[in-house]
Protein backbone atom coordinates (compact mmCIF):
# COMPACT_ATOMS: atom_id res chain seq x y z
CA UNK A 1 0.00 0.00 0.00
CA UNK A 2 1.22 3.65 -0.70
CA UNK A 3 -0.20 6.48 1.22
CA UNK A 4 0.99 9.89 0.09
CA UNK A 5 1.55 13.06 2.53
CA UNK A 6 -1.20 15.76 2.46
CA UNK A 7 -0.66 18.54 0.63
CA UNK A 8 1.97 16.56 -1.82
CA UNK A 9 0.25 16.80 -4.83
CA UNK A 10 3.59 15.65 -6.52
CA UNK A 11 2.84 12.58 -4.90
CA UNK A 12 0.46 11.62 -6.49
CA UNK A 13 0.23 13.02 -10.06
CA UNK A 14 -2.13 10.31 -11.63
CA UNK A 15 -5.20 11.25 -8.74
CA UNK A 16 -4.02 15.15 -9.98
CA UNK A 17 -4.75 14.79 -13.44
CA UNK A 18 -7.77 12.59 -13.25
CA UNK A 19 -9.37 16.00 -10.61
CA UNK A 20 -8.06 18.49 -13.41
CA UNK A 21 -9.95 16.25 -16.08
CA UNK A 22 -13.26 16.01 -13.61
CA UNK A 23 -13.40 19.98 -13.07
CA UNK A 24 -13.59 20.54 -16.54
CA UNK A 25 -17.54 18.69 -16.38
CA UNK A 26 -17.61 19.42 -12.91
CA UNK A 27 -16.26 23.26 -12.30
CA UNK A 28 -15.38 24.08 -8.18
CA UNK A 29 -18.51 25.21 -6.61
CA UNK A 30 -20.52 22.88 -8.13
CA UNK A 31 -22.77 20.44 -6.30
CA UNK A 32 -22.79 17.28 -7.74
CA UNK A 33 -26.22 17.23 -5.85
CA UNK A 34 -27.02 18.96 -8.83
CA UNK A 35 -26.26 17.08 -11.55
CA UNK A 36 -28.37 13.82 -13.03
CA UNK A 37 -27.11 10.40 -12.73
CA UNK A 38 -27.61 10.32 -16.92
CA UNK A 39 -24.67 13.24 -16.64
CA UNK A 40 -22.36 11.17 -13.67
CA UNK A 41 -22.92 8.27 -15.86
CA UNK A 42 -22.26 9.55 -19.05
CA UNK A 43 -18.91 11.33 -17.42
CA UNK A 44 -17.95 7.94 -15.67
CA UNK A 45 -18.33 6.35 -19.33
CA UNK A 46 -16.27 9.21 -20.48
CA UNK A 47 -13.22 8.41 -18.36
CA UNK A 48 -13.18 4.33 -18.17
CA UNK A 49 -13.07 4.75 -21.48
CA UNK A 50 -10.31 7.15 -21.97
CA UNK A 51 -6.06 5.70 -22.78
CA UNK A 52 -4.17 6.00 -19.86
CA UNK A 53 -0.78 6.30 -20.32
CA UNK A 54 0.01 4.73 -17.40
CA UNK A 55 -2.52 1.75 -18.58
CA UNK A 56 -0.29 1.10 -21.76
CA UNK A 57 -2.65 3.25 -24.09
CA UNK A 58 -5.32 0.85 -22.50
CA UNK A 59 -8.63 2.54 -21.43
CA UNK A 60 -9.46 1.58 -17.75
CA UNK A 61 -12.36 -0.68 -19.22
CA UNK A 62 -9.75 -2.49 -21.72
CA UNK A 63 -7.44 -3.28 -18.73
CA UNK A 64 -10.08 -4.34 -16.67
CA UNK A 65 -11.42 -6.79 -19.85
CA UNK A 66 -7.88 -7.98 -20.20
CA UNK A 67 -6.43 -8.71 -16.24
CA UNK A 68 -9.84 -9.95 -15.15
CA UNK A 69 -11.94 -11.41 -17.79
CA UNK A 70 -9.10 -13.13 -19.30
CA UNK A 71 -8.96 -16.88 -19.11
CA UNK A 72 -6.76 -18.15 -16.41
CA UNK A 73 -3.88 -19.94 -18.19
Amino acid sequence: MYACNPYHSWEKGSVENTIKRMRRFVPKGISIDNLTQEYLSALEDKFNNTPRKVLGFLTPNEYYERIHLAPNT
